[in-house]
C-alpha cells in the first residue's frame, strides 16, 4: 500500500526513521510526500535522499497560505527543473478555500491563479503529475486551468466537489484520492461510488488529525489498511483485488524514482 498524500516533513524528524521502519514492516510500500512551501520542498528532497526506496517526493506551495514571493516562486520553479530526476510529482498546489476570505483581504484571486498556472506550466514542461488542493467551488476553477494548459496527469487529493465536477474530473482521466473520512463520513462514502476503481487512490494527509474511529490516534500510513477495508465494503470489491488495483494506480501516476519500490 502507498500513501498518495502525506506531509512527511511535518512529523518529528527524530522519529521518522523508526516510524518508516514500522510502516514498512506492516506492508506500507511507500508514501508520496508533498511540500507546503520553499523550505518544506527542501526538506522533502532531504527525506527523499535519506529514504530513496520509500519516499516519492513532490514539491510545491500550499494554496491555503499566502502566495510565494516572486523570488520564492522562481526558486521553486528552478528547483523543480533541476531536481526533476528526484521527483514523482509537483505539489501540493491549488487554490485556497478554507482560508480564502482571510487571504483575499490581503491578496487578489489573480495572484493565486498566477501561482497555480506557473506550477502547471512547469509540470507540463518536465512531464510530472500535479497534486491538487482544489475543493468545493475551487475544484471547478482548478479544473478549468488544467484544461487550459492541457495537463494530462493530475491528482485531486481529498476531493470535495459537486457531482458534475467529479464526473468531469473522471472523464478527463484524472485521479481522486480518499482519506480516512471515507470510513465515517457520508459525503465521502457517496463520492467514492462515483470514482472508477482505476482512478482511485488512498491517502492520510498526515499528520492531519481525523475524527470518527480515528479520533485521538496519530495519523500515519497505517490507516491505509482500515481505509481499504472500508472501501472493500462500500464498493463490494474483495480487499486483495482492491488493494492491488489502488497500488497499480498510484504506481502509474507517481512511479518509483531513484530506487523506490
Amino acid at each position: 500500500m502507498i500513501d498518495a498524500h502525506i506531509h512527511l516533513d511535518q512529523y518529528k524528524r527524530d522519529v521518522i526513521k523508526n516510524a518508516i521502519s514500522i510502516w514498512q514492516e506492516r506492508e506500507i510500500d511507500g508514501v508520496v510526500a508533498v511540500a507546503t512551501n520553499l523550505s518544506s520542498s527542501y526538506e522533502i528532497l532531504k527525506l527523499k535522499q535519506e529514504f530513496p526506496h520509500f519516499v516519492r517526493a513532490a514539491i510545491g506551495h500550499h494554496p491555503e497560505a499566502p502566495p510565494p514571493t516572486k523570488q520564492e516562486l522562481e526558486e521553486l520553479i528552478a528547483l523543480i527543473k533541476s531536481e526533476k530526476h528526484m521527483l514523482s510529482g509537483i505539489g501540493e498546489i491549488g487554490l485556497p478555500t478554507y482560508q480564502k476570505n482571510e487571504l483575499l483581504e490581503h491578496y487578489s484571486a489573480d495572484e493565486f491563479y498566477y501561482v497555480l498556472e506557473a506550477f502547471l506550466q512547469v509540470a507540463k514542461e518536465v512531464n510530472l503529475p500535479v497534486a491538487l488542493h482544489a475543493v468545493h467551488k475551487e475544484s471547478e476553477i482548478a479544473l478549468s486551468f488544467l484544461k487550459k494548459h492541457g495537463i494530462q496527469k493530475a491528482h485531486f487529493h481529498w476531493l470535495k466537489a459537486p457531482s458534475n465536477v467529479i464526473n468531469e474530473i473522471i472523464s478527463l482521466g484524472y485521479y481522486v484520492s480518499v482519506t480516512p473520512e471515507v470510513c465515517y463520513r457520508k459525503r465521502d462514502i457517496e463520492m467514492v461510488k462515483q470514482i472508477p476503481i482505476g482512478q482511485l487512490l488512498i491517502e492520510t494527509d498526515g499528520p492531519w488529525q481525523h475524527s470518527g474511529p480515528f479520533a485521538k490516534r496519530q495519523t500515519s500510513p497505517l490507516f491505509l489498511k482500515e481505509i481499504c477495508r472500508c472501501l472493500s465494503n462500500i464498493l463490494t470489491i474483495p480487499i486483495k483485488e482492491l488493494t492491488k488495483q489502488i497500488d497499480n494506480n498510484t504506481n502509474e501516476l507517481y512511479p518509483p524514482i531513484g530506487g523506490a519500490t
